[in-house]
C-alpha cells in the first residue's frame, strides 16, 4: 500500500506482474489501474520513507530451490507517480546472489536489507542519491545467519537489526533444526554485536516473521512450526531470550 497525492494506491503480485489498484477506502472497493513487469518472479517489495519510490526484490528460482542456481535474482526500484500512484522503472537494479525471500529498508530509507533462506544469509545494499539500488555493504564483522532465514526488519529507532531463521522440523529421517531471532545492532547499514534469541536452545521455536509495536518496546513474533503467537520485550538495547506472553 502507498499513498500519492490523492488516493491510496495497492500493489498486488502474481509472478512478474505488479498490478497497481486505486483504492475506494469509504466504498470498500478497489479499480484496476495499470501493471508493470519486474525481471523476474516478485518475492517482496517495500516503499521508500517518501512514498515516491517502491523497491522489489525477484527471482525466477523457486521456494525449495537452494544454493547458487545462476537464475536471475535481482534487486529494483520503480517510481511511484505523486498524482496517480502508477509505478515505470526507475536506473537500473542490483543482482543479489540467490533467491531472496524477504526484503525491507532502514527507516531514512538509506540502505536495503535482504534476507535469504536457503543458503541462509542476510545482505545490506546502499540506496544512491538518485534512489537506485547501490552496492553491497561490507559488513565488519562475519554473520551467524541461522537456519532458514525468512524475514528481516529494522527496529523504529532504526538501531537494530532482526533476521528471522525459521529452522526444520524434524522429517525424513532428519533431526529438527533449531530456529532463532538473530539481533544485531545497526547504523549507516552496519550490522555488530550479533546475539541469537532461542528459547529452548531453539527447538520447538519456528518463527516466521514479527512486527514491532509503534510506541511500546514489544515485539510480536509469529510461529510457523508451533502455530503460535509470542510477545517478546526490549530491555534497553536488549531483546530479552524467552517470550514474556
Amino acid at each position: 500500500m502507498a499513498e500519492s497525492r490523492n488516493q491510496v494506491a495497492l500493489y498486488a503480485a502474481v509472478g512478474p506482474e505488479l498490478t497497481h489498484y486505486a483504492v475506494d477506502v469509504e466504498g470498500a472497493a478497489l479499480e484496476r489501474r495499470g501493471t508493470v513487469t519486474a525481471p523476474a518472479n516478485i518475492h517482496y517489495a517495500w516503499p521508500h520513507a517518501s512514498s515516491r519510490y517502491l523497491y522489489i526484490a525477484s527471482s525466477d528460482s523457486a521456494s525449495g530451490v537452494g544454493g547458487f542456481t545462476g537464475t536471475r535474482h535481482h534487486a529494483t526500484a520503480w517510481h511511484i507517480d505523486r498524482e496517480t500512484g502508477a509505478l515505470s522503472p526507475h536506473g537500473e537494479g542490483v543482482a543479489l546472489p540467490t533467491r531472496p525471500i524477504h526484503m525491507t529498508l532502514d527507516i531514512p530509507s538509506e540502505h536495503i536489507l535482504v534476507a535469504f533462506s536457503n543458503p541462509s544469509g542476510l545482505q545490506v545494499y546502499r540506496i544512491n542519491p538518485d534512489m537506485t539500488p547501490g552496492m553491497q555493504v561490507t559488513q565488519p564483522e562475519p554473520i551467524d545467519p541461522g537456519i532458514y532465514g525468512h524475514q528481516v526488519r529494522v527496529s523504529l529507532d532504526n538501531k537494530k537489526v532482526i533476521l528471522v531463521t525459521r529452522g526444520h522440523d524434524a522429517a525424513g529421517g532428519k533431526p529438527e533444526e533449531p530456529g532463532a531471532l538473530k539481533v544485531f545492532d545497526y547504523a549507516g547499514g552496519l550490522l555488530t554485536n550479533e546475539t541469537s534469541v532461542a528459547p529452548n536452545g531453539g527447538y520447538g521455536f519456528g518463527p516466521r516473521h514479527l512486527d514491532f509495536h509503534p510506541t511500546q518496546p514489544w515485539v510480536y513474533v509469529s510461529l510457523e512450526r508451533q502455530n503460535r503467537l509470542d510477545m517478546f520485550q526490549f530491555e534497553g538495547d536488549m531483546l530479552l531470550g524467552a517470550a514474556v506472553f
